[in-house]
């Protein structure tokens, strides 16, 4: 039988606090073997990633292992000196982090990342480098990589970028490879394209994959073998089949049922939505001039760059429903959505709210009935504020309020709805979980007494149990405010939970629109099937 890539043994982080200590990982052993891909899942906070740190040895001081060992092929790697595992990572271990933007020095090109990296773990010169940078991102999915080498990482789209993550992390050839959350803020068909390049990557090279995501649905799809991990322990550890089709412990069947499905049809509404339209959007269209400047276009013949974001979309909203807009990145989703709260103007069209026309400005009156959930709630926060500040600040700005006491009494309140304690007003935003901060977001955007809210991936950053949650809360506003909202998200299940109408966006253009059931149920556009059959799926597991 063959040896472990990598063995855990007991593993121990602990991080020292005023009052005591805090044991983020607390226990853990498990192996994994050449080829194979080990799922690790469970919520913020479960110690998943800081399993993964303390493997690559990345833990931020005042953190540390307390006891345990972790070996690589059989030799002892926790008590290595710093440059000793610093050789290591790269080498042996490769690390896919969520946000490929943080992993890629936006001063330099691709190539250049990709070619330091190789020639500082491999024996080659330049033009041997260069070669392999190119079949390497020819191998994570990069479509013309002899052009797209020499590009910077802010001219790749979001899943573009994590191949050439995944590029980056596969170029010294290692023997594992921690993923995390690798594939939680991409679309549905960039996903699954992640998925095919991760079990590639094992099959073709006898890598081993440590996969850490709160994606269960990935897990089904990817992963052989998965453990379960909650407040630092393992709950739960056996084959991907097993654990989802019977799962033991109460924790693990949780968080199954918290997972949305693409074929549950049950929506609720205590108030079925009017015909009445809130929102008309019509022939909307959005050019952006990306050409270069006059005297490179004279000097040097560069030709005009336009390009058309939105292309004469058109769809109506009705007062109290929910209309979902599903489409892959830079399909002009988040475009159009910034031109219905009128942060752009488009190039043509109109989008109407009660028969006014947004671009061409509202009333203060109709101005305050529009709001915006982003899908940061931490970049959306201002940190310095305490939470009682940002919630109070567009009651202000409006005049909605006539004294401080009558503001914090209206926080207190909106905090309660949204399930929160009205003490959390006195906080700041980096003292709450990702999930109370949506939360906080949400009590903000309320906080106008809006009628129309566009939402916009509120909830991709979130675990499926705090997904569950926040869903369930808007779900429970709209009933009780007649709200309505526009729902960006490339969680098809969401959409399919939340929205009745829905929008399938493709290269600007809308090329279905329908009730979502209609939709989900009897897609007609060819785009429209590939976006739902790359949907992963619970169901498929045997």
């Amino acid at each position: 039988m063959s040896e472990p890539i990598i063995s855990v043994r007991n593993l121990v982080v602990e991080f020292p606090l005023r009052r005591g200590l805090f044991t983020a990982v607390d226990d853990v052993s498990f192996d994994i073997m050449p080829g194979e891909i080990l799922g690790v899942v469970g919520e913020s906070g479960a110690g998943k990633s800081m399993t993964g740190a303390a493997i690559i040895g990345l833990i931020e001081p005042p953190g540390h292992i307390a006891s345990g060992e972790i070996y690589l092929k059989g030799k002892r790697i926790d008590n290595l000196p710093p440059e000793e595992m610093s050789r290591l990572r790269g080498k042996w271990i490769g690390m896919v982090f969520q946000d490929p933007l943080t992993s890629l020095n936006p001063l330099y090109t691709v190539g250049q990342q990709l070619i330091e990296t190789i020639r500082r773990h491999l024996p080659m010169n330049e033009a041997q480098a260069r070669q392999r940078a190119i079949d390497l991102l020819d191998e994570a999915g990069i479509p013309t990589p002899e052009s797209r080498i020499d590009s910077y990482p802010h001219q790749f789209s979001g899943g573009m970028r994590q191949r050439v993550v995944i590029a980056l992390a596969l170029a010294a050839e290692p023997e594992l490879i921690i993923a995390d959350e690798p594939t939680s803020a991409l679309d549905v068909s960039v996903q699954a394209q992640i998925i095919k390049v991760l079990k590639k990557l094992c099959e073709s090279r006898g890598a081993a994959v440590m996969l850490v995501t709160h994606d269960m649905g990935v897990i089904a799809e990817t992963a052989t073998r998965m453990i379960v991990m909650n407040k630092g322990k393992i709950v739960e550890t056996g084959s991907v089949g097993d654990i989802i089709k019977r799962p033991k412990e109460d924790y693990t069947i949780k968080l199954i049922e918290a997972i949305p499905s693409i074929k549950d049809e049950t929506r609720r509404h205590e108030a079925p939505p009017t015909s009445t339209l809130l929102v008309e959007v019509k022939n909307l269209t959005r050019d952006f001039d990306l050409s270069p400047g006059f005297f490179d276009r004279l000097l040097k013949g560069a030709k005009r760059n336009v390009v058309k974001a939105v292309q004469n979309v058109s769809f109506d909203i009705r007062k109290g429903s929910t209309f979902g807009l599903v489409g892959e990145s830079g399909s002009g989703k988040s475009t159009c959505a910034r031109m219905l709260v009128g942060l752009i103007k488009p190039t043509s069209g109109q989008v109407l709210l009660e028969g006014q026309d947004i671009a061409a400005g509202l009333t203060q009156e109709r101005r305050q009935k529009v709001q915006m959930i982003f899908q940061d709630p931490y970049a959306s926060l201002n940190p310095r504020w305490r939470v009682a500040d940002i919630i109070a600040e567009p009651m202000h700005a409006l005049k909605l309020v006539s004294n401080r006491r009558e503001a914090e009494d209206r926080v207190a309140d909106l905090l309660r709805r949204v399930r929160l304690d009205p003490v959390s007003m006195r906080k700041y935003p980096h003292e709450f979980s990702g999930g109370q901060r949506q939360r906080i977001a949400i009590a903000r955007a309320l906080s106008s007494q809006p009628e129309f809210i566009v939402c916009d991936e509120p909830t991709s950053a979130l675990d499926v149990s705090v997904q569950a949650q926040v869903l369930d809360l808007m779900r429970d506003l709209q009933d009780e405010f007649g709200l309505t909202y526009l729902l960006i998200s490339h969680n098809l299940a969401v959409v399919r939970q939340m929205a009745d109408d829905v929008g399938v966006m493709h290269s600007g253009v809308l090329v279905e629109r329908g009730p979502v059931d209609a939709i989900f149920d009897d897609p007609q556009a060819e785009y429209t099937r590939m976006l739902l059959n790359a949907v992963p799926d619970i169901s498929k597991v045997e």
